[in-house]
């Protein structure tokens, strides 16, 4: 039995309420009414043209370029299988059904790329479905930066399946910036190889509906991941007083599985939230197998509802087999604005607008300190006082309409 066979073979015996049976088969995955577990917090009704989708020619528009040491290259969908993670539900399912070829980025063994590899993806319409299929393999003691900027419309379901050989340390980035009328779904899975370190980085800050699934898996020992995310979600202001359809809905769910001895795992995502609607779903599942002695995990997520109006659902869970490990723990809140540090900077004659910006960068900022790529830090922590001052100038606009 191979690697992979071995890791997919743990995937679907994985005993969790929180963690589907995977398959590539479509038909296994039903279209899901919303009363299923991992479906309960998800707007299904949003996602009904994707999951009845069949076929398409549309594809994202994808730039790049490829340093020495990294090759990009398009395989056959049956090819691409070998290394392709189980698909957890029918939009990943989907995509490795109906993408026809699958994108294989080869980072070869014992390269170090100095600079960040960038893959800009750009959809033209979001009438338009669209099916991924992306393959990354990182070598043996191979280290690079590797970034997803998603832009544009598009109704996207993609599978992503990333591999990392012995050694390996990959930052991996994954900015979900599209236009408002955007759908995308997707499915991360990692497989962490022996003493390789994972740091991953997600921003969703647009898109009308984003749901995405992060798995982790380790090949050996000494493996390390450390997940990070940041959010923010706008309501509807028009539709004040009732959930609005066009309300955004962000949804992160995360599964690390600690099935190696000696292995690490850090999970830590921030969210904020402003106008009638806005929704957001965090999900953060940790099973530690009987097998994962001396393993080290912990996972936070904090959400800060700036207006009355938005939801946030959050669902930490440890699933643990055996005692004999270094530390497992896991926190979650929820909590209003704090309208005591905006008087506090006004009365040091900061201008209200600003005052509010300057709290919700500092609620995101330590994350932003771990980019690896300093100029998205600065450009993130710029998109994120962006939206703040777009929400907050629709809320006014419906205020003065009353």
């Amino acid at each position: 039995m191979t690697n992979v066979q071995a890791v997919q073979e743990a995937i679907e015996t994985v005993a969790s309420h929180l963690h589907p049976t995977g398959s590539f088969n479509v038909d296994d995955h039903p279209v899901p009414t919303g009363r299923e577990e991992v479906w309960r917090f998800t707007p299904v009704k949003r996602l009904a043209e994707l999951f009845a989708g069949g076929p398409s020619d549309a594809h994202l528009t994808w730039k790049y370029a490829t340093p020495p040491g990294v090759t990009v290259s398009t395989i056959g969908r049956e090819e691409a299988l070998a290394e392709t993670a189980l698909p957890l539900d029918r939009p990943a399912a989907l995509a490795v059904a109906h993408a026809g070829s699958a994108v294989l980025i080869d980072i070869a063994p014992e390269t170090e790329l100095a600079e960040p590899l960038v893959f800009q993806l750009t959809g033209e319409s979001a009438t338009q479905q669209v099916w991924g299929h992306v393959l990354l393999r990182v070598g043996r003691h191979a280290r690079a930066t590797v970034v997803f900027e998603h832009t544009g419309s598009a109704r996207y379901a993609s599978s992503v399946s990333v591999t990392l050989g012995e050694g390996a340390q990959l930052d991996l980035v994954l900015l979900q910036l599209w236009d408002d009328d955007a759908i995308h779904t997707g499915q991360i899975s990692s497989r962490i190889g022996r003493d390789a370190r994972l740091r991953s980085f997600q921003a969703s800050l647009g898109g009308d509906l984003v749901r995405l699934v992060e798995t982790t898996t380790y090949d050996g020992p000494g493996g390390e991941v450390e997940l990070t995310g940041i959010y923010f979600v706008s309501g509807d202001p028009q539709q004040a007083g009732r959930a609005s359809a066009h309300a955004q809905h962000i949804e992160h769910r995360l599964f690390v599985d600690h099935n190696a001895p000696s292995t690490r795992s850090q999970v830590d995502y921030r969210g904020a939230l402003q106008g009638e609607g806005a929704h957001s779903v965090w999900v953060g599942d940790v099973l530690i197998r009987k097998v994962a002695e001396g393993i080290d995990t912990y996972e936070s997520n904090r959400n800060l509802l700036l207006t009355d109006g938005c939801r946030a659902d959050s669902v930490p869970n440890l699933e643990i087999e055996t005692g004999e490990i270094l530390g497992a723990g896991h926190a979650s809140a929820t909590g209003r604005f704090d309208d005591e540090q905006v008087f506090y900077l006004m009365s040091r004659g900061i201008p209200e607008p600003e005052a509010r910006k300057l709290v919700v960068r500092g609620f995101f900022d330590e994350l932003l300190q771990r980019l690896p790529v300093p100029e998205l830090a600065e450009r993130l922590g710029e998109a994120l006082e962006a939206r703040l001052a777009q929400a907050e100038a629709a809320q006014q606009r419906q205020g003065g309409a009353r």
